[in-house]
């Protein structure tokens, strides 16, 4: 289905210059050409996804009366058929898709388009303080659920609840379910009045199987318009007989517009102002193939860069240890302003909210909009200015890193070739809190003070996709990261600027007397000061050599080329980024930017030191 959206954007139509009717039978005639949809994968069935038929989505956009300043929300976007037709008015959208592969396409064909991963039928609450949609288009599975093997009929009941709740005051909805949801059918009678109880139920009329026969069912199908107004009468328009798309157009024209309707101002509408999801979509693991290296391209400029301003405030401490495990969490030491609340709910446990963070006075370089248009939360802004803050600061003590980069020792005062380590920073946030977004907002920081160079290390090369989006967020280009895997190892790095993406696997990689790390320091320069991200950087936890049970237990070579670069580059600007990374204080061991341990002023003397005092 994403190539007749593409070939329609190609095509052009303009459901606003051509004869409805006209537009309709032209998208019937396309459709009849493509082949029937007859395969499908267990995930598909299970959700029953079924995308919307083109002169389907026409019918319901056409019934949306959508206008350029509206705000549209598919919760169910699918492969956002329905979406583009809401993109002909120019209209502003906000998409959601719970699967991960349909995601990925939405991304793809909608870049910049706030895209959203959650349970549909709990659109609402995921969506809580977030700007409210004026038109609401929806296909929803008609009775599944995820992680419900059986059929659920109550499944599109819950969809439409959420979603009208989640819809603006004089707004409307308009869904395509089951024929037999129904107000006619009396087990969902009462829902329907319930609805028209609390909005207006303009119209709901059966449509004919027939139109999803190119998508492999002849199920019936029924379209329900809701207008979230009072109603002015009891009666719910409801025609029990299915009908044809051109039989159902004049039923769709003679509703009434929503001109007269009572919305918010068009400005509250701009998509850009609201904040793309954070909850993260589970990453499937595609074989990747090698592709030829593009020729290298110019990167993204970033502009309208100001420097980020916000109030130090005093830290005031709770009245003490309460009942509770967690407490809610907001940056407790500075405000931001304009900055808007993280957008999902964050919460620290009781004990660390009991400690005072301390006052930053770091101030990052990022653009006017990354504020304005709430491209990172309150939280967010707080990571980017305490990694800033550590990257200030070096280490105490020069050192002397041998030729290996593996051993490191105490330099003597005055002697050359003596280094000094820049202080390193622990991202330890959990599920939720965006953390690739954070690791772009710290790269873009530095990216804005002519930084332009950076490294992204992470676990598997699918989260390259992760990487683009997070980046892309924030108004940078895809072009700007680069593919590791794409360069033949021991081949000169071909960009001057950009983001270098990697996995462990990769970095650990070498062949004849070649090193992908070698390759990597060749590129940054031994002056390179520019932010690394170890991303999932509990993949390099075992970087020291620890008694098991069954004896010594050999350092990995992860964590060992991890160590590596971060001797190689001392100056670089380390970012430790992981949710679990330490689950054993010895999977701390890769984490020597910290400044736990190191000959000279030091908590700990040495990485066995640290790990044995902390042990016991």
């Amino acid at each position: 289905m994403a190539q007749i959206l593409l070939y329609l954007r190609q095509k052009g139509y303009k459901p606003l210059l051509e004869s409805p009717l006209t537009v309709l039978l032209e998208l019937e005639k396309l459709i009849a050409l493509c082949p029937t949809h007859t395969r499908r994968s267990e995930e598909s069935v299970q959700l029953q996804q079924f995308s919307t038929p083109l002169p389907l989505a026409y019918l319901v956009a056409k019934a949306g009366f959508i206008q350029a300043t509206d705000l549209v929300l598919e919760p169910s976007a699918g492969t956002g058929l329905l979406a583009q037709m809401a993109k002909l008015h120019s209209a502003s959208l906000m998409l959601n898709e719970l699967t991960p592969d349909r995601s990925k396409i939405l991304r793809r064909l909608f870049p910049g388009t706030p895209l959203f991963s959650v349970n549909a039928e709990q659109i609402n609450d995921y969506l809580a303080g977030k700007t409210q949609p004026s038109v609401v288009l929806m296909n929803p599975p008609f009775s599944a659920s995820p992680k419900i093997n059986s059929r659920n009929p109550d499944a599109t009941k819950r969809h439409i609840n959420s979603a009208l709740q989640r819809l603006a005051d004089g707004g409307r909805l308009i869904t395509i379910t089951a024929n037999w949801f129904s107000p006619n059918n009396s087990t969902w009678r009462e829902t329907f009045v319930r609805w028209h109880s609390e909005a207006r139920v303009l119209m709901s009329v059966g449509v004919s199987g027939k139109v999803y026969s190119k998508h492999g069912t002849q199920i019936d199908t029924r379209i329900t318009v809701i207008d979230k107004v009072p109603a002015d009468s009891s009666e719910i328009p409801c025609i029990t007989e299915t009908l044809d798309l051109p039989e159902i157009l004049p039923l769709i024209q003679q509703l009434p517009g929503r001109s007269s309707l009572t919305l918010p101002q068009a400005s509250q509408w701009n998509a850009a102002t609201i904040k793309a999801a954070v909850v993260p979509a589970k990453v499937v693991k595609l074989p990747t193939k090698r592709t030829a290296l593009a020729k290298p391209e110019s990167s993204a400029e970033i502009s309208d860069v100001v420097v980020l301003e916000y109030e130090v405030i005093e830290w005031m401490a709770s009245e003490g240890l309460k009942d509770t495990l967690y407490e809610t969490y907001r940056p407790q030491r500075i405000r931001i302003k304009d900055a808007l609340p993280h957008p999902s709910l964050l919460c620290e446990s009781a004990a660390l909210a009991l400690v005072s963070p301390p006052a930053p006075t770091y101030k990052p370089h990022l653009p006017r909009n990354i504020i304005t248009q709430g491209l990172l939360s309150e939280a967010q802004l707080e990571s980017v200015i305490y990694a800033g803050q550590a990257h200030c600061e070096f280490l105490s003590g020069s050192y002397i890193v041998d030729d290996s980069w593996d051993n490191v020792t105490l330099a003597a005062t005055g002697e050359e070739n003596a280094v000094k380590f820049r202080r390193g920073w622990f991202l330890g946030d959990g599920t939720g809190a965006g953390k690739g977004r954070q690791c772009a907002g710290i790269i873009l920081d530095n990216w804005c003070q002519g930084r332009r160079k950076a490294i992204w290390v992470s676990k598997s090369s699918a989260l390259i996709e992760d990487a683009r989006r997070d980046w892309c967020a924030l108004g940078g280009s895809e072009k700007d990261i680069i593919d590791l895997g794409n360069i033949k190892l021991g081949d000169p790095i071909p960009f001057t600027q950009g983001i270098l993406f990697c996995t462990y696997s990769t970095l650990r990689s070498q062949k004849g007397g070649k090193s992908r790390l070698k390759q990597i320091v060749e590129w940054a320069g031994k002056e390179f000061d520019g932010a690394i991200a170890y991303d999932e950087c509990h993949s390099m936890g075992n970087a020291m050599a620890i008694e098991g049970k069954l004896g010594m237990v050999a350092a990995s070579q992860q964590g060992i080329v991890g160590l590596r670069l971060q001797n190689a580059l001392p100056s670089a600007r380390v970012i430790y980024v992981s949710a679990t990374g330490a689950t054993k204080v010895s999977n701390l061991s890769y984490a020597n930017r910290l400044g736990l341990w190191q000959s000279g002023d030091f908590p700990f003397t040495s990485r066995e030191d640290f790990v044995e005092s902390i042990s016991v």
